[in-house]
């Protein structure tokens, strides 16, 4: 009798075999195998976002988004730099599993060179990581009073005195970088990894009426008319969510 049922059982496994391939082993396969997945939060909010997408973009990378609302815990958190650490932006890329801006930055540039992200002269290329690190780990005050709002303005936004400083920082890296490599960009006629860091300051400075100078206006007026820069703008206007901490005028 048992010899019987162990018969039947296989049986049974063999006929059911192609529906369980089907519903189990293909999307695991899909996703692991021939997806490219970049995790982003907020297109409104989310500056690092913004900064591992467009890096993507800027180095062609064919990838599908995978969007976490606003709304989830650990994505609030670091929105509002609560977090003791940023797990977002995240690539998933040929097996290779890779977050942080800065590591998704240089990761691209070793599997893209073609896309130019860093400068091809050694001594330019060390300016660029530098001034790269100096926005990953800096200019905290500016972050903090100057949050990243693309569908808001606010005319004449009163700036208090530590986020002025970084402002004045990050504005003398610019006109440095435009003086030196000749723009339009920060490092020459193509946007790269430097660009793509300081993005998200672009739009802060539109949002909070930033007074600049005629290059840093042209500057920015050159980022935002990158057709990369038009689809995050115009997909952050779709979004239907707000999170009040960063929609207040302080």
């Amino acid at each position: 009798m048992a010899g019987k049922m162990w018969a039947i059982l296989q049986i049974c496994l063999r006929l059911a075999q192609p529906l369980l391939e089907t519903f189990i082993t293909s999307p695991f396969e899909e996703c692991d195998m021939a997806k490219t997945i970049l995790t982003i939060s907020s297109k409104n909010y989310g500056a690092w976002s913004l900064r591992g997408w467009l890096t993507a973009r800027l180095a062609g990378l064919d990838f599908v988004e995978k969007v976490i609302s606003p709304d989830d815990p650990t994505m609030r958190a670091e929105m509002l730099l609560l977090s003791s650490s940023m797990r977002v932006p995240a690539l998933h890329h040929d097996g290779v599993n890779v977050w942080d801006t800065m590591a998704i930055a240089e990761y691209l540039n070793e599997v893209k060179p073609k896309a130019q992200l860093l400068p091809a002269e050694l001594k330019a290329r060390a300016h660029c990581r530098a001034i790269c690190g100096e926005m990953h780990s800096g200019f905290t005050s500016m972050r903090t009073s100057l949050p990243m709002n693309i569908n808001a303005r606010f005319p004449g936004f009163k700036i208090w005195s530590r986020a002025q400083a970084d402002i004045d920082r990050v504005l003398e890296i610019w006109k440095e970088c435009l003086s030196l490599y000749g723009g339009p960009f920060l490092f020459g006629k193509r946007p790269g990894m430097a660009d793509a860091m300081f993005a998200p300051v672009v739009t802060r400075f539109l949002t909070y009426d930033v007074s600049l100078d005629r290059a840093c206006t042209a500057y920015c007026k050159c980022m935002m008319e990158l057709p990369a820069m038009k689809e995050w703008v115009e997909q952050a206007k779709l979004e239907p969510l707000e999170i009040d901490e960063l929609d207040a005028e302080f």
